[in-house]
């Protein structure tokens, strides 16, 4: 299977990650993808009075930059989610920047099937997501 592989098979203990700022424009963007609404991603006073204090993002952007992780480094392009399994431990904030890292924890012989365990981490060091997911890798041709 290591035609599916664009990077060749990976091995157990790889790793990989990315960060990005989020900001309130994101909260924007997915409430128009997902329409989720809910007053704590944009009434201050009900996020003031919830137990988060202030404003928080969807939890669809929090995990979102696991998406690009598998897709843009490991296991790379022509890489979908079959099953992911996440807690959320924490609050992500307008203004946080975020840190998706996986690492693999198994991979088949038999197929281009890899498991990961993904954390999602705020630049205070506090794990906002922690949780594990299992991908396949399909061939990808280049395009002209």
């Amino acid at each position: 299977m290591s035609s599916s592989w664009p990077h060749g098979a990976p091995a157990v203990g790889d790793t990989a990650e990315l960060s990005r700022r989020v900001t309130a424009r994101d909260i924007e963007l997915f409430t128009e993808i997902s329409g989720d609404r809910n007053p704590l991603h944009y009434d201050p006073d009900a996020a003031a009075a919830s137990r988060f204090g202030e404003i928080v993002v969807q939890g669809g952007i929090t995990s979102a930059i696991l998406n690009a992780v598998v897709a843009e480094e490991l296991p790379g392009p022509g890489t979908v989610f079959l099953n992911t399994h996440f807690d959320f431990t924490a609050p992500v904030r307008p203004g946080d920047t975020i840190t998706g890292r996986v690492e693999v924890t198994e991979v088949r012989s038999d197929k281009p099937i890899t498991k990961l365990a993904v954390t999602v981490t705020r630049d205070d060091g506090t794990v906002a997501l922690s949780g594990n997911a299992v991908c396949y890798t399909m061939a990808m041709k280049r395009g002209s």
